[in-house]
Parts: structure tokens; sequence; C-alpha cells
């Protein structure tokens, strides 16, 4: 095959509609535009969320709550996503985690309590849950927070 003999798959390539070329072609006349009015018009592009002139959704909706900037942004982690690694590190930081693709980079880490974990494991991470905390250390475990 050369470079010359290169097409598209058969049915990917559609011919481009032509609109207003006559009345045997089923779009003549108003091409496919229905009768008068704005939207008949050349030029006319509609304002996204623009509703007719009538006061729009999102300002007769009242606003409420606000974003706070200084919120920290966990990744979170499981006890039991922690006894899956039982069997390759007995320690776990965040970059063991990062490595086995259970959470995210350049985030600090929340171990959460869901789960059963059954192998003494030292585990680093920014926060623990009391629950998480509680059965790494009844497994035999132990619990580092790390500064964020």
């Amino acid at each position: 095959m050369k470079l010359h003999e290169l097409s598209p798959a058969a049915g990917s390539k559609h011919s481009r509609k032509r609109v207003g070329r006559g009345p045997g072609s089923g779009l003549g006349k108003t091409a496919g535009r229905g009768e008068k009015g704005q939207k008949s018009r050349t030029g006319y592009s509609g304002r996204p969320g623009f509703e007719g002139g009538q006061m729009p959704l999102v300002r007769r909706v009242p606003k409420r709550g606000f974003t706070n900037i200084f919120k920290t942004e966990y990744a979170v982690i499981n006890v039991g996503d922690l006894a899956d690694l039982a069997e390759h590190d007995s320690d776990v930081t965040p970059e063991v985690l990062v490595r086995h693709g259970l959470v995210r980079a350049n985030r600090p880490v929340k171990v959460l309590g869901e789960g059963e974990i059954g192998k003494a494991l030292r585990i680093k991470a920014n926060k623990f849950s009391k629950s998480a905390r509680s059965k790494i250390e009844a497994a035999g475990g132990t619990c580092e927070e790390l500064q964020a």
C-alpha cells in the first residue's frame, strides 16, 4: 500500500448537505430554516441560556453557599485497600500508594476505615479516621501522621 492509495473507511465520510439548491433537493426555498423570524436569518446565533427575554433561570434561582478556598482535597484510601498491599510492602507510604495506582500524586493522603486488615503494617499518611486508626492498631500495625 502506498500513500496515494490511502482512503477513509467506506461509509465514514458523508457529502456536505447542499441547502437552498431548488425544490427537487428537498431543501430548497427556506433551506431547512422554516419560515420567517430571527432564527431564519443569516448570522443568527442564540446566546446560551437566553430564554426569549424572560428572566433566565440562573438569575431566578437564589445564590447559596460559598466555596472555601482554603479547603484541603485529600486522596482517600480505605483500610481494605491497604490489606491488598500487604503482600508487597510492610511500609505503606503515599509514594507506594501512587506507584500502585491507588491514589493520585501531589495530594495529601487520608486513610478511612472501610474494610478489614489482617496484617501488621506501618502506614504513613497525612490523616487517619478514628475507625481506620483503631483497625490498623488492632491488627498490630502503626499509624504515622505526615505533615501536609
